[in-house]
């Protein structure tokens, strides 16, 4: 029975329901005007932030708001790199000890890639045994 009551009815392509009873959301249309001149509407929300720019859907330059809002421009925070969050936890003086400390088990054999280890223990036995 269930078949039945979808036939004759594209799923997803028409809506029975009608629209009295309804409120839509508030929306207002915003202009914008890129260099060339074009000319074009953008609808948005009422709730919405208005951009300064949008891209032009002609030739895809920058559109200013006809509204004349001025371009707010961004403070941006310089990219903090590895090393200045290093300097945040240690200081100078502190990094080269530990730099001399790794150096000297590196240099040892104590750390490393294991074919490092290998020849260093080589040379360990051929010492200890002269």
């Amino acid at each position: 029975m269930a078949e039945r009551t979808l036939r004759g009815a594209r799923l997803g392509g028409q809506s029975f329901e009608d629209e009295r009873g309804i409120e839509f959301a508030g929306r207002q249309q915003v202009g914008y005007r890129c260099p060339q001149g074009h000319e074009f509407e953008i609808t948005m929300s009422d709730e919405a932030e208005i951009p300064t720019q949008w891209e032009c859907p002609r030739c895809g330059q920058e559109a200013l708001n006809v509204a004349g809002n001025p371009v707010e421009e961004k403070v941006e925070k310089p990219a903090r790199t590895h090393w200045d969050m290093l300097l945040e936890r240690r200081s100078e003086k502190e990094l080269e000890e530990i730099l001399k400390e790794r150096l000297e088990l590196l240099r040892d054999g104590e750390i490393g890639p294991a074919h490092l280890h290998r020849a260093n223990a080589s040379k360990r036995k051929k010492a200890t045994t002269a």
